[in-house]
């Protein structure tokens, strides 16, 4: 008689999770749908071994689908991880479903783990522990610290608009940088005048000026010296700087080959053509889906192209004459580039693997 090992016999398992803040609910499905049970935990490392050992409690765990591991959920993600068990990404379910089913955590936690048993939800999460998740970071802080620099010089400008007479007068006609560098030398003295208190504001606002304008370059230099050292072959690329880069390998993440195809890496970037024919007119679009932060990203590095890159210039001039708009060579320019990003990402990927994996010495 065949002996059965231990635990072999156990019930397979799916759980899902809907994560939040504080609080995560977890609930279990066998693999023919049979509902087991729910679980609350708080989302701290005690709340994770609590659900490890009831999951465990229950059968033997095959796949967590959890909402949201990119953000309430990167901690249990990452627990999971470590564990060794299979994980699996889930998105928000659909509206329609909602309204039919009603809405509560729970019932959100159960639609995950239907929807990993189904095969709807397949994505593997990144796993956001190594060198691109210091360039998200980094670049949260520079793009925010941008959006500061922006507004505090478009305040600048405006403010100016009001000022008194000869303040104004003085000011009118200056480039961006000296008119930011006269600001900043102003000494209004005691605020007892309106010109007085003008003088504070625009100070004010070009020395946050310039103290953005600061730590956005200290960005810049920590983003260049990760990229470079991460993805030597896709900085190498042409039109493709530290921004540029920094985005591609965010929708990357840490564990590239979690991206199955060059074309899945189009389709989150929102750089596949989509189907637009009907009857004799045969023609593709514009994705308006994926990371549009990638999309924009993408565009730039074509626009580059198209004016300086020899190639590029080449093929839109062929293009054009093809009868192909701007917009459609723009969509076909950025598909290229995708693929070549792919390739770029996925060699230099591979080159660290073999980096680090250790030699075996022959026998």
């Amino acid at each position: 008689m065949t002996s059965i090992a231990p635990g072999q016999d156990r019930v397979r398992i799916i759980v899902g999770v809907d994560t939040h803040k504080h609080m995560h609910v977890a609930v279990a499905v066998d693999e023919l749908g049979s509902r087991l049970g729910e679980c609350h935990v708080r989302a701290n490392r005690e709340g994770y071994a609590q659900l490890e050992a009831w999951a465990a409690s229950l059968g033997r765990p095959t796949v967590f689908g959890v909402e949201g591991t990119a953000s309430y959920g990167v901690g249990l993600a990452s627990w999971l991880r470590r564990s060794g068990y299979r994980l699996v990404e889930v998105n928000r379910g659909d509206r329609r479903s909602r309204r039919i089913n009603g809405k509560t955590d729970t019932l959100d936690a159960e639609a995950a783990a239907r929807s990993v048993l189904s095969g709807e939800s397949t994505a593997v999460p990144k796993s956001a522990d190594g060198t691109v998740e210091m360039i998200r970071q980094i670049k949260i802080a520079r793009d925010t610290a941008r959006k500061g620099r922006t507004s505090a010089i478009v305040t600048l400008k405006a403010v100016i608009v009001t000022v008194p007479a000869e303040l104004r007068e003085q000011l009118e006609g200056l480039t961006d940088k000296a008119l930011i560098g006269r600001c900043a030398g102003l000494r209004p003295g005691p605020i007892a005048t309106p010109t007085a208190s003008a003088k504070h504001a625009l100070r004010s606002l070009a020395k946050r000026w310039i103290a953005l304008n600061a730590e956005i370059d200290d960005h810049d230099r920590i983003l260049d010296e990760l990229t470079r050292a991460h993805s030597p072959s896709l900085r190498d690329g042409f039109g493709i700087g530290a921004d540029t880069a920094a985005e591609m390998l965010i929708v990357f993440g840490d564990n590239p080959d979690r991206v199955r195809s060059e074309a899945a890496f189009a389709k989150l970037c929102g750089a596949c053509p989509i189907p637009a024919s009907s009857g004799v007119t045969n023609r593709h679009r514009l994705s308006r889906a994926g990371h549009r932060h990638a999309n924009a990203a993408l565009y730039r590095a074509v626009i580059v192209r198209m004016r300086f890159h020899q190639p590029t210039i080449d093929y839109t001039r062929r293009r054009t004459t093809e009868g192909l708009s701007k917009r459609d060579i723009i969509r076909c320019l950025k598909r290229f580039l995708a693929r070549e990003i792919y390739q770029r990402v996925m060699t230099d990927h591979r080159a660290r693997l073999a980096h680090n994996t250790p030699k075996t010495p022959l026998s």
